[in-house]
């Protein structure tokens, strides 16, 4: 907002016949460290001067500043949770987005990193939080009339989740079956 109200204020000063010069003075004197550069100042006591009456930035081409909304976080939510071996191209082209706004959402928004060519969470999916939740309305409607007597009774602690995920790498998928083609000939 403060980029309008400058603008704002050099188109007046311009219009009262003030110099460029002056109008820069005024505005540093005015606004101190945020008022804007001596550039800006000139260019848009330029454009004023020659005719221009908006102070607002003109349209640009192009895709939109924010492409993330939630029907596209849910799109790639879904797909990922499907096949996890999507390429962020792939998803890219599927759900009509650039795949900078792909990685934005994986990241993020769900909190998923590639782990040898697999988006894995970093932290709890949104289907284990969901199922959590569930599992926890379930838990409450079980204990009925009696909540505050179970809850006092229940010991919580913190837990640490340790993820242990070995792939099988090409080259080791390979060399098995060399091993197995070489058993096979040998027992031959």
């Amino acid at each position: 907002m403060e980029k309008i109200e400058h603008r704002a204020v050099i188109k007046f000063l311009t219009k009262q016949g003030k110099s460029a010069q002056i109008i820069f003075q005024e505005l540093l004197a005015v606004y101190g460290d945020s008022a804007p550069g001596k550039t800006m100042v000139y260019k848009w006591h330029g454009l004023f001067k020659q005719g221009r009456e908006s102070i607002e930035d003109d349209p640009r081409s192009g895709r939109p500043i924010e492409a993330t909304t939630s029907e596209i976080v849910e799109k790639v939510e879904k797909l990922v949770l499907e096949d996890t071996r999507w390429k962020k191209k792939q998803l890219a082209a599927m759900i009509g987005v650039s795949e900078t706004s792909i990685l934005n959402i994986l990241h993020d928004h769900l909190g998923m990193t590639k782990v040898s060519a697999r988006w894995v969470p970093r932290m709890l999916t949104p289907l284990q939080k969901r199922e959590r939740v569930e599992c926890s309305r379930q838990f409450l409607e079980l204990c009925g009339e009696r909540k505050e007597e179970i809850m006092a009774r229940i010991v919580t602690g913190d837990e640490s989740w340790v993820h242990h995920y070995e792939p099988e790498s090409s080259k080791s998928r390979c060399s098995g079956i060399k091993k197995a083609h070489l058993l096979q000939r040998s027992t031959k």
